[in-house]
């Protein structure tokens, strides 16, 4: 064999190599680590809180949004800021002033995509 035929026959084989080292599939990914337990639906057990005026309106609005929260609907840094829009609520209401403290409740609502 002469050394012509010798270099492509190497050559080749290399090539060969070279291909299948492209073609073979690298091993499948691992699935990601669940996400931490959460409530798909609202417990059976869920009451909505009584009461009326601003204070049964307030009640209510921090339930459902304690409720979203457990199951997921709502994260972490949205929570927060309805968090603070109740509590606004609340210094309201306590101050007697009904009427603003429900227009606030309603405004949160809408602000975040809730009916009202």
């Amino acid at each position: 064999m002469n050394s012509r035929v010798i270099f492509r026959t190497v050559s080749l084989a290399f090539s060969c190599l070279l291909l299948a080292a492209c073609n073979s599939s690298a091993p499948p990914p691992q699935p990601a680590a669940p996400p931490a337990a959460r409530l798909s639906y609202t417990p059976s057990d869920f009451q909505m809180p009584a009461g009326s005026g601003c204070a049964g309106d307030i009640s209510r609005w921090r339930a459902v949004q304690e409720n979203d929260r457990k199951m997921g609907q709502v994260n972490d840094t949205v929570y927060a800021e309805i968090s603070a829009e109740i509590a606004r609520a609340a210094e309201a209401c306590q101050a007697g002033r009904d009427g603003e403290a429900r227009a606030m409740v309603q405004a949160s609502k809408r602000r975040h995509g809730y009916p009202g």
